[in-house]
């Protein structure tokens, strides 16, 4: 009997050490992935719902879609969500400019896919916003007083033009107002990324208890850079913004993919463009971004039906709307292109993040 006791407290000990030890990895806390999708138009998605929709049934065109759909239906999914400037959800079709969808779909469908942990796709977009101005990087600082002075003439000169022609009496711009203006969407993107972060267990129940884990940064911008002289100044201020967003993260090494500026399609580009594109391509070569920042050319990847079809679609609207839906800026509208980029764009994440 003493040896039979000896045995269990010396059994007893050597269990709870094992719970003990076992403790932490039982109480680990769980964690979601956190993406950022940021840039203007094209960030933003521009094809539309109803091309999806038709090219998903259509017998030449819905082998892009199959993997997306389920039952007849496109699958809502339930480890992939979305937060874009106030609409969220599961995601799906749908979360680009209104019934229109962009890269995200795909983009975050690899993803999910790929990590056991669910993922948070950011996306903070709007038309029209240069990184020379509305998403410029704090460390960029302010260009000089000459150009602002100049800005701002010009300015005041297009109101009284407009007042006069409209017979209106809208107030003169302010040298204020006008500095405002830099940064302003970079300043707006934290925001949304921090409010969204904080109050992810409300906006988002199935998410809720566990912790935001910064995994990677998607920027797909370029057209409004190609005026005035502000290509030139790309290549700095990418390579500054993409510090800022590491500091202002506090994630020194965050994977940062960029969706190369590629409207140019199967033709070579040219003047502005191909200057942003090369600044754009470069980044992944700096010394300090080796490894860790990847650059996807997007004109590789377009969808050659909707470029051969697009220069006479108003003679063929009819054809023309179950093949693209939008200019060349918005790369034609279309969800075969968009879908490319979502994929390869997921790819280089997958790749930079040691994860593929």
């Amino acid at each position: 009997m003493t040896i039979y006791f000896s045995h269990l407290r010396a059994f007893t000990k050597l269990s709870l050490v094992c719970i003990v030890l076992a403790l932490p990895s039982i109480a680990a806390e769980k964690t979601f992935k956190v993406i950022i999708l940021a840039g203007q138009s094209n960030m933003e998605g521009k094809a539309q719902n109803k091309l999806l929709e038709y090219q998903a049934t259509d017998e030449k065109t819905k082998g892009h879609f199959a993997h997306l759909r389920k039952d007849n239906e496109w699958i809502v999914r339930d480890d992939v969500f979305i937060n874009y400037l106030g609409r969220r959800g599961g995601l799906t079709i749908g979360y680009g400019s209104k019934n229109r969808t962009g890269m995200e779909l795909e983009f975050g469908t690899v993803i999910g896919n790929h990590f056991d942990e669910p993922v948070l796709l950011i996306k903070a977009a709007w038309g029209g916003h240069s990184l020379f101005q509305k998403f410029r990087p704090p460390s960029a600082g302010l260009p000089d007083e000459a150009f602002f002075k100049a800005e701002l003439e010009k300015k005041i000169a297009g109101v009284k033009r407009n007042n006069e022609k409209r017979k209106q009496n809208r107030p003169m711009p302010t040298m204020a107002q006008i500095k405002e203006e830099y940064g302003v969407s970079y300043r707006a993107m934290m925001k949304e990324v921090s409010e969204t972060l904080a109050n992810s267990d409300t906006l988002f129940p199935a998410l809720k208890g566990m912790k935001p884990e910064l995994a990677g940064f998607v920027w797909f911008q370029g057209w409004n850079d190609q005026y005035n002289g502000a290509e030139n100044h790309y290549a700095e201020n990418m390579k500054l913004f993409i510090n800022d967003v590491r500091k202002d993260l506090k994630v020194p090494q965050l994977p940062f993919v960029i969706a190369v500026m590629g409207q140019n399609g199967s033709k070579p580009a040219v003047k502005a463009m191909k200057v942003i594109q090369d600044a754009q391509l470069l980044m992944q070569n700096l010394p300090e971004f080796k490894g860790n920042v990847k650059a996807v050319r997007t004109d590789v990847l377009i969808d050659k039906a909707a470029e051969e079809l697009y220069p006479k679609w108003k003679e063929n609207v009819e054809e023309w709307e179950k093949t693209g839906s939008d200019r060349g800026y918005h790369y034609l509208g279309s969800a075969i292109w968009f879908n490319r980029i979502g994929n390869k764009c997921a790819e280089a994440m997958l790749e930079i993040s040691g994860k593929k």
